[in-house]
């Protein structure tokens, strides 16, 4: 049976329209029309979902809209601030840590938890936090020296 519910994504209160078992990417994706956040894999292996919850990294191909009633959601187009790319965005395209890109914004998104929990990350604290997204395109030293780039650096 479908209900509302507000969700907060980027800042605003947004009201959706979801059954139970509607996934957060889908209601992001279809209803809120923010597209940046990636479907990729579908059943949490490929983090091209990942979104921030409550400032930590979550899988939204995983997680339920009803469960995000309450919570801060962040997704990749949060990041911009008044036309101009969050810092972090920056670095990846000055690294030229994207390539096609499909994987880019779920890079994005933990890293930015990363630095966010831990603002002066090791070479090692790095790539043990991107372990699990994957990218077919590069061999993510690109990725990681985006990352690394932005240590101690607010």
């Amino acid at each position: 049976m479908k209900q509302i519910i507000t969700l907060n994504v980027n800042g605003l209160a947004r009201e959706v329209m979801v059954e139970p078992r509607d996934l957060l990417i889908d209601v992001l994706r279809e209803q809120l029309r923010l597209t940046g956040t990636k479907k990729g894999c579908g059943v949490g292996d490929c983090c091209a979902c990942t979104v921030l919850i409550d400032g930590r990294p979550s899988l939204s191909c995983l997680t339920l809209a009803l469960s995000c009633q309450g919570k801060e959601i962040l997704t990749i187009e949060g990041l911009e601030k008044d036309g101009k790319l969050d810092p972090l965005q920056q670095a990846f395209i000055d690294h030229g840590a994207v390539q096609c890109g499909y994987c880019t914004p779920g890079m994005i998104m933990t890293a930015k938890a990363l630095l966010a929990e831990n603002p002066k990350p090791t070479e090692e604290d790095i790539r043990r936090a991107m372990a699990g997204n994957l990218c077919r395109c590069t061999g993510y030293v690109k990725i990681v020296d985006a990352v690394q780039s932005m240590a101690g650096k607010d």
